[in-house]
Order: C-alpha cells, then sequence, then structure tokens
C-alpha cells in the first residue's frame, strides 16, 4: 500500500514530474543527444513548476480575497473545492482511489491507442479528482472495492479520451493548430462557452483588440486591466468585512493597502502563469512527438486550463468576474428557494471561469468571453449542488464539486447504477 500510494501522489499525482517524465521519455526515443534529452526534460519541469508557482501565488490571494468576501456578506453554505472533496474521499477509500488512478491512467493509454481519441491526459491532479468522484459515486451505489476499481478505472481511461475531444475544436480556434489539447475536467462548460460565443459576438473583436477611447486605452494591458478590475473586487470586499477583520487577515499591513497589495499579487500570478506555460509548451510539444510517433501515432497532450492563458491574457479577468457574478446569481436562487446554498468560491472560478472567457473569445470576441464564461459561471454554480447529496449519502459533506465533467459523469453513472440490480 505505501509503494501505491508512492506512485499515485508522489510520481504520477505530482504533475511536474509526471509530464517530466514523459517529456524524457519522448526525447530518448526520438534519440536526441544526451545534452537535449537532459536540457528538455529540465526545462519541461521547471516550466511547470513555474507557471504552477504561479497558480500557487494565485491561490493564496484568491483565498485571502475569500475570506474577507465571506466574512464581509456572512455567507455560510457549502463551498466546492475538488482538493477538498478529494481529502475527504482519500481518509475513507484511499486504496480504491488509488487504483483507479493508476490502473485508468494505463486504459487512457490503450483507448488512445485503439480509438480514434488520441488524447493522453497529463493534468496528474485531475485524474486524482476524477478518481475520487468515481469512488465516492460508486460507494455510494453499496459496490465492492473490486467492482468500483475495475468499473472506475475504465471509466477514467475513457474520459481521460474522451472529454479532451469535445473540446478539441475551439482548442484548434484558439491556438491556431492541433498540438495540444484541454486537460482540464470542465470541457463540457468550456465547450458550451465556446458555442454561446459563436452565437453572441464576433471573434473578430477580440478582447485582446478592443479599441478603448482615450485614457481607457491602458486597459489594453492585461497587467493594468488586472491590477484594477481585481483591486475594485477587493476593496469590495474589504470595505465590507471591516476594517477590523481586515486588519486581522493583513498581518501588520495597513488594512487599505492590503488589497492593493493582494491584487497586485494576483495580477504578478497570472504572469508568471503565463511565462511558464510558453516555456512548458515551448518544451513539451516537441518532445512528446517522440511518444506520439512510436507508440500511439497522433496523439496530443491534453495538459492544465492554464495553457490557454497566453493566447488571449485580457480575456481571463473578464473571464473570472463574469463567472464568478453567474456564481452570485446561482447562490441567491438556491437561497430562495430553500437548497443547499453553493458559496461561489475565488479559486475555481477564477481558473474554470478565465478559461471559459479563453474559448467564448475565440469564437466570439469580448462578448462570447463575457456570456460564456457567465453561463459557466451558472453551471459551476449548480453542478456541485446536484451532486451533494451523493457526497452526503457516504458521509462527505460541507464541500463538492464545481466541475462540470465531475458532475454530468457522476450523475449519469449513479442514476444507470440505481436502475442495475
Amino acid at each position: 500500500m505505501d509503494l501505491l500510494k508512492f506512485i499515485v501522489f508522489d510520481i504520477l499525482g505530482v504533475t511536474p514530474l509526471l509530464v517530466g517524465f514523459i517529456a524524457l521519455i519522448g526525447l530518448l526515443i526520438q534519440r536526441k543527444p544526451i545534452e537535449k534529452v537532459l536540457s528538455g526534460t529540465f526545462k519541461t519541469i521547471v516550466g511547470f513548476l513555474v507557471f504552477a508557482g504561479g497558480a500557487g501565488l494565485a491561490v493564496t490571494s484568491l483565498g485571502n480575497f475569500q475570506t474577507l468576501f465571506s466574512d464581509g456578506f456572512g455567507l455560510k453554505g457549502v463551498m466546492p473545492l475538488a482538493e477538498a472533496l478529494t481529502g475527504l474521499a482519500q481518509t475513507k477509500f484511499a486504496m480504491c482511489v488509488s487504483l483507479i488512478m493508476v490502473i485508468g491512467f494505463g486504459w487512457n493509454l490503450v483507448f488512445a491507442r485503439i480509438t480514434p481519441f488520441k488524447y493522453i491526459f497529463l493534468t496528474g491532479q485531475h485524474n486524482l479528482y476524477l478518481s475520487a468522484l468515481l469512488t465516492v459515486t460508486l460507494k455510494a451505489l453499496g459496490y465492492s472495492d473490486m467492482t468500483t476499481i475495475i468499473v472506475g478505472s475504465v471509466l477514467l481511461g475513457l474520459a481521460a479520451c474522451l472529454y479532451p475531444a469535445i473540446a478539441q475544436p475551439w482548442m484548434r480556434k484558439i491556438t491556431g493548430n492541433d498540438e495540444i489539447a484541454m486537460g482540464h475536467y470542465v470541457t463540457l462548460a468550456y465547450a458550451i462557452s465556446g458555442w454561446i460565443g459563436a452565437k453572441v459576438g464576433d471573434p473578430k473583436q477580440s478582447t485582446e483588440k478592443l479599441n478603448l477611447p482615450g485614457w481607457l486605452g491602458i486597459f489594453k494591458d492585461y497587467i493594468v486591466s488586472v491590477s484594477i478590475s481585481v483591486s475594485i473586487f477587493y476593496y469590495i470586499a474589504a470595505l465590507a468585512a471591516g476594517k477590523a477583520a481586515v486588519t486581522a487577515a493583513a498581518g501588520g499591513m495597513h488594512w487599505l493597502v492590503y488589497p492593493l497589495y493582494q491584487s497586485l499579487t494576483f495580477t504578478a500570478s497570472l504572469y508568471i502563469i503565463i511565462t511558464g506555460v510558453r516555456l512548458l509548451l515551448s518544451e513539451i510539444v516537441p518532445a512528446f512527438l517522440g511518444i506520439s510517433e512510436k507508440f500511439i501515432p497522433n496523439a496530443k497532450p491534453a495538459l492544465d486550463c492554464p495553457v490557454v492563458f497566453p493566447y488571449a491574457p485580457t480575456a481571463t479577468v473578464l473571464g473570472f468576474i463574469s463567472s464568478f457574478i453567474g456564481g452570485l446569481v446561482v447562490m441567491g436562487f438556491l437561497a430562495i428557494l430553500g437548497q443547499t446554498v453553493i458559496i461561489p468560491v475565488a479559486i475555481p472560478y477564477f481558473f474554470i471561469g478565465a478559461t471559459a472567457a479563453v474559448f467564448g473569445n475565440a469564437s466570439g470576441g469580448w462578448k462570447g468571453a463575457i456570456v460564456g464564461s457567465f453561463v459557466t459561471g451558472i453551471l459551476i454554480g449548480i453542478g456541485p449542488a446536484l451532486i451533494y447529496p451523493i457526497m452526503e449519502s457516504v458521509g462527505l459533506s460541507g464541500t463538492s464539486f464545481p466541475e462540470t465533467d465531475f458532475v454530468a459523469l457522476g450523475l449519469v453513472v449513479y442514476y444507470i447504477g440505481k436502475m442495475l440490480p
């Protein structure tokens, strides 16, 4: 069991090492000189670590915002975070979660080899989250460990191939090529955002080409636009929370300076993410050709959602704001109905909303970015409420999964399972 945990959490669950290992294999297969093998492997890992470091900085800043926002507006309820629920599931079903992930990754390679869906899912933590979701769903149906592992691993392997395929038409629009895929289990929402974008806007009116009058032209620089936009959100939360709450969180910093500092920290994190993604892509795509040519012809690496941020940086902040507003709308609606209230958590709303906006922008410009991410915010607010009863049925409460792909697969599996003997 210790060896299994080492493989799952210390190798496959550490995405930079997993992606670096894939790059190493690809470069060795291409018989590259040793210096190029080492260079490509280390740069791939470092690129991912730079992007992950930026993501970690964003998570910290957004977490501070969430604290002030929740305190200021007195929000209590279920906070959807895949990381939190996976941790809870791991405490109860460690063996099932681990084996589903390991065997499921093997099925991903098999299905990519024998089906038209040539995608290899390299976002290790998201496969871990999906393993937890499948474990919880199958256990809620009363299945044994063996059945849970067999069924769960096959479903994970299929999901790892099929979900990236759903988003790929829009990934081609975003990147201008067919070299990488989306390895983030919110592809249903991203595809919907891309589809909506084509209905409401024009891709020629990209968020990156907005013609703003006069001094508003400074917003064409995404560093400026992100800093100002997030600062407004932060100050609203800070003023609602009050001087005492902000002072307690600020750790000695003046309570009116703290929101500005956190906003600029978030902007810096976005810049770091984009820099790391560019370094990662410059190394992983050429290295991946070796595996593609040797074992799985025409295979594409499915990578984490920030890989699309460099293609429309301005859209990312629009997506965060728009999707967060959508989440607030759902929260109010659920409260009125007397249902379980899903608190919009800033961290997933940023990463998911920002990505949805890039998809909407690719097909519908700035209008597509705003409307597509707003609809995505609604979807990732409703989804956790729909699947939450399944979580509660096995004793996991207080959190849920916001990812649309998890919710859709979990509900289908659960209700089909309920109909079976």
